[in-house]
């Protein structure tokens, strides 16, 4: 196995510490603050030497490239971008402090995702439609190393998909600004220029992610371990499930735990690391 460290800066102490912990056969430099352990072994340490250096790690297969996948699926909110769009919305209603206290836990795994994001809507019935666009124009903004990841994705000849728990008015646009193949959300419905508080069509919800991701793998022939899904909340973990590689970004500890790669210092970007 091959262990790969990066962050915002990798200190060649730390680096050296690591190679003689896993007895690592050589280290090659991937990228600047990006480096490859080969033939590394496993050590119960490392977790613990990356953490107090502030380091993002992960084992992965020797000759395991980003060609080898096809499908690369990711969760919205909290992951691709900086926010919880519905939190944002519940700001302008003046409902914040208990929509996103309803998020927090959601995303935690302590509450049914489906009659969360009802209980959420509902909140939001009356507020102009308008203050969609305040939310996407002033307060979204993409987390780092995305622009980056989807333009390699896209060069690479994956397909790219955005499933989101969130709400069609943001993904449709990301995937204008993005490129991205497939979106799918939740449409929040509307009448006479306010949200009624209710949801229009199916749910997006955890299994419907793991649902489209499993549905593209299979319509471009593909195996499980050929596709990516990035995610960061309890509702992602069905659809991580489904996935080769499973990356955890500045998640929740429910799904850090299943993920194969977990990056908390580094930008999505770090993603192209991993694979390098």
């Amino acid at each position: 196995m091959n262990l790969v460290v990066q962050g915002t800066r990798v200190d060649p102490a730390t680096l050296r510490a690591l190679a003689a912990l896993t007895e690592a056969g050589a280290t090659e430099e991937i990228a600047p603050n990006a480096w490859r352990l080969t033939d590394a072994r496993a050590h119960a340490e490392v977790e613990a030497l990356c953490a107090r250096a502030a380091l993002d790690f992960a084992w992965v297969p020797a000759g395991r490239r980003l060609a080898d996948f096809g499908l690369f699926v990711t969760d919205m909110d909290s992951t691709l971008i900086n926010i919880e769009c519905i939190d944002e919305i519940a700001d302008l209603h003046g409902v914040k402090t208990e929509v996103a206290a309803i998020t927090e836990a959601a995303m935690r795994g302590e509450l049914d995702f489906r009659a969360s994001l009802a209980r959420r809507v509902a909140l939001l019935a009356g507020l102009p439609v308008d203050a969609l666009e305040r939310v996407y124009a002033e307060r979204l903004r993409l987390n780092p190393g995305a622009e980056r990841l989807l333009r390699e994705l896209k060069n690479a000849g994956l397909r790219t998909i955005l499933v989101s728990g969130g709400f069609t008015y943001f993904t449709d646009r990301l995937k204008t600004r993005l490129g991205f193949d497939e979106t799918w959300a939740n449409e929040l419905e509307v009448a006479n220029g306010r949200l009624t508080g209710r949801i229009a069509g199916p749910i997006i919800d955890a299994a419907a992610k793991a649902a489209h991701l499993t549905h593209a793998r299979d319509a471009l022939g593909l195996r499980a371990g050929q596709t990516i899904a990035v995610g960061d909340g309890a509702n992602d973990l069905p659809m991580l499930r489904e996935a080769g590689f499973g990356v955890a970004y500045r998640a929740k500890p429910v799904l850090r735990e299943m993920a194969d790669c977990r990056l908390d210092h580094s930008g999505l970007d770090g993603i192209l690391n991993v694979l390098a």
